[in-house]
């Protein structure tokens, strides 16, 4: 049975799917209410396929706002109304001096909060302003970075924890790109956007560091499609916004989003 489970997955992922099914199994026989730390988009679809195979479970999701990449779950018997239950996620503001331009990324917050010995999945979205960061957190950590964080990339910083309605989202910037491949390959596709030779991207989706929509994609001729969202670590994501036609020579014409 559980193998017959595992043959929809990734090798890679058979862990967590290990641990959604235990969830989803205590929800239904021992009636636990479980709220989990934050899940990407690849982990919130498991646990959604997982728990659509058991009736007596029911699931939401929640990452602070509509658009949300990284969400906490609570999972819980069918007859428990999850929309009453606290999700249990805080707004962490972050402030530099004065109010100066910050001049920080995503990856300076990430690395300061990562540096007090927090894993990653402990936090949600992290939304950088030009003179301030929300960054949304579970509660249970919330106190101890509103007191700790204190310098992010050697600038010193003050916190402040807000209620989830004061959250300020960015919705990512795309740069749009318009390109003619000859087929829709992931090597293909992404050498152009990335203006590599084919030959260079092929090492890294074969060592594993590219995922098409948060699952590891490790095959050079896997094909892409409208909506894919596709990440290589060390190089950004991209995502196909469209797949549109084909030229009089045979080409296809597609429009890329390459966030920024």
């Amino acid at each position: 049975m559980k193998q017959g489970i595992y043959d929809h997955f990734h090798p890679d992922e058979k862990p967590f799917v290990d641990r959604a099914e235990e969830w989803i199994e205590r929800s239904a026989q021992q009636h636990e209410l479980k709220r989990t730390d934050f899940l990407d988009p690849r982990q919130a679809q498991i646990l959604t396929i997982l728990a659509n195979r058991n009736p007596d479970v029911s699931v939401r999701m929640d990452g602070g706002y509509e658009q949300a990449e990284r969400k906490r779950a609570i999972i819980g018997p069918d007859y428990r109304n999850l929309d009453d239950e606290s999700v249990g996620i805080s707004v962490l503001e972050v402030n530099g001096p004065g109010q100066a331009q910050l001049d920080l990324d995503h990856g300076d917050f990430l690395g300061a909060l990562l540096g007090l010995g927090i894993k990653r999945d402990r936090i949600g979205d992290i939304h950088v302003h030009e003179q301030f960061c929300h960054i949304v957190v579970m509660d249970e950590i919330a106190d101890y970075l509103n007191i700790h964080l204190r310098q992010v990339h050697r600038i010193s910083v003050l916190t402040d924890l807000l209620p989830l309605s004061g959250l300020q989202a960015v919705v990512p910037k795309l740069e749009e790109m318009s390109l003619s491949v000859a087929s829709m390959r992931l090597d293909g596709i992404a050498s152009d956007v990335y203006r590599i030779s084919r030959s260079k991207i092929v090492d890294p989706i074969r060592a594993g560091r590219c995922r098409v929509n948060w699952k590891s994609e490790e095959d050079p001729s896997g094909q892409l499609r409208a909506g894919d969202v596709v990440s290589f670590k060390g190089l950004g994501r991209f995502k196909v916004l469209e797949v549109d036609g084909v030229t009089k020579k045979g080409r296809i014409r597609v429009r890329i989003g390459k966030f920024i």
